[in-house]
């Protein structure tokens, strides 16, 4: 089965000059290499490779570049471009961690962000991490939300990847553990579908430092995912999901093309795919998307 390594790199940073030492390290191993085609120049390029799985090849791709600032993942060519796109928001789709910002509101933010820190890797368990995070937010006027969402930033890339994967047909789905009160707001900003978080509650203008049930976590994600993909009439391996904390890792690992992106250190080490130095246009090569077909958004 022919297979395609994809390196991506921030705009500029990917040089010719590292392609013979990858080609030299896939060939060690019996992989037999095309030439190289450029997907958009000094930021992404395909390789071609067979008789060699995408793992092996991976890593072997990672060695080779040592510290260099490029990422890379290799899949099965047929099956690389993706039907089905769900994103985590919080330091995926936006810059924050939409939370944390809110409790600067409240004076907590340093306080709530050691929490929110140990939860994205895995330390905490994510529902319980939640409601001890929100109860800290009781009496908080609902103007604090307007205020945290008029700093809230895109990630670099965002509008790209969604109006891309949109204009190829793609279904998208923003699943957070965030709130609705900011996932709506970015869904409608971005162009997802559809979007899936929790609600913050809120009486007489005042959050009451509660979460309605059920909250929504990483088996809701994963849940989401499967849902949406059967009513589809897709497969797993036919989406692809990102995202950087532990809640999202069961969607990562169940995806076809599941993507740690500048993701925890405990999420890093499980998922397939990683993301460290591009941004989300990486997404877009790692599916075979040149740059002039790609969107502004």
């Amino acid at each position: 089965m022919p297979h395609i390594l994809t390196l991506v790199a921030p705009q500029g940073a990917l040089s010719a000059n590292l392609l013979p030492g990858i080609r030299r390290a896939l060939d060690v191993l019996g992989a037999d290499c095309g030439t190289p085609d450029w997907l958009s120049e000094g930021e992404a390029v395909d390789i071609s490779f067979a008789n060699l799985a995408p793992e092996p090849a991976m890593a072997a791709a990672r060695q080779a570049l040592g510290e260099a600032p490029v990422d890379a993942i290799a899949q099965p060519a047929e099956t690389r471009r993706k039907k089905l796109l769900l994103a985590d928001m919080d330091s995926t789709i936006v810059t924050s961690e939409t939370l944390d910002e809110l409790a600067a509101e409240a004076g907590l933010k340093e306080k709530i962000a050691a929490i929110t820190a140990r939860a994205m890797n895995g330390e905490l368990d994510f529902k319980a991490a939640l409601r001890e995070r929100v109860a800290m937010l009781k009496g908080l006027e609902e103007a604090a939300l307007e205020r945290t969402w008029a700093t809230t930033e895109l990630m670099p890339g965002a509008r790209e990847l969604l109006a891309t994967m949109r204009a190829g047909g793609a279904h998208t789905a923003l699943v957070s553990g965030g709130f609705t009160f900011f996932t709506g707001r970015v869904a409608a900003l971005v162009g997802f579908h559809e979007h899936h978080s929790n609600v913050l509650e809120i009486e007489a203008g005042r959050l009451t430092g509660t979460v309605a049930d059920p909250i929504l976590d990483k088996d809701a994600k994963l849940a989401t995912l499967k849902r949406l993909a059967a009513g589809l009439g897709l497969s797993l391996n036919e989406a692809v999901t990102v995202g950087d904390g532990a809640n999202d890792l069961p969607m990562l690992l169940a995806a076809g093309l599941g993507v740690a992106y500048h993701a925890k250190p405990s999420v890093q080490a499980e998922a397939r795919f990683r993301l460290n130095h591009a941004d989300l246009r990486g997404l877009l090569f790692a599916q075979g998307y040149r740059a002039a077909e790609i969107k502004a958004g």
